[in-house]
């Protein structure tokens, strides 16, 4: 029993620590797009398409875009599943749809929040007050209320549209954080350390 304690502890002793998360969201970000260059470039040599450069259509996938999403303010955004891209999406936050949703809604809820704010009689009224000044009258600028109104009204409406996204919002912070643990994971395994401005290969 000692000598099988010994031995655990032992291994215990040696084993590899596990890598430290970022604490800042820049960290974080960076963490997940060096892991995410690694599998692309693990695609590509894969699939015979490194390069220099790397052939596009294996980068990003080819063909009509499978996956499309139509936002608020009118435009549609879309994306391939069959792209090495694609296939390092899936690695790190394990569901590619759902996290392309989720990261497209979020990356948009203040030009939705500001698209609703257009639709505000007053807001409209102050646009078209500030539109009739000549860009070096500061005091018409001024007059207008245009910043003054976009400063009151801008916070609401974001509160809103944050409100009717919540669910993208918890999915894309839930899809973030399986990344950011793949992605440690990923570079804790590699022989050499991940640094910043040291692009891996």
């Amino acid at each position: 029993m000692a000598v099988a304690l010994t031995v655990l502890l032992a291994a215990a002793c040696t084993a590899r620590p596990r890598a430290a998360l970022p604490a800042s969201e820049q960290g974080r970000t960076d963490l997940i797009a060096a892991a995410q260059q690694i599998l692309v470039n693990q695609c590509l040599k894969a699939r015979g398409a490194a390069g220099p450069p790397p052939r596009q259509e294996v980068l990003f996938g080819t063909g009509p875009a499978e996956l499309s999403v139509t936002l608020a303010t009118g435009y549609t955004v879309r994306a391939h599943t069959d792209g090495c891209l694609a296939e390092a999406h899936r690695h790190l936050y394990g569901e590619q749809e759902r996290w392309f949703r989720a990261q497209v809604a979020v990356n948009n809820l203040r030009p939705e929040a500001q698209a609703r704010l257009r639709e505000d009689p007053a807001y409209r009224a102050a646009l078209a007050r500030r539109a009739a000044c000549d860009d070096h009258d500061t005091g018409c600028i001024r007059a207008s209320g245009l910043q003054r109104l976009r400063d009151r009204l801008e916070p609401v409406r974001l509160a809103q549209v944050r409100a009717a996204h919540r669910d993208d919002i918890e999915t894309y912070n839930r899809l973030r954080d399986r990344a950011v643990q793949r992605a440690a994971g990923l570079l804790a395994a590699r022989p050499t350390p991940y640094r910043k401005g040291n692009p891996p290969s």
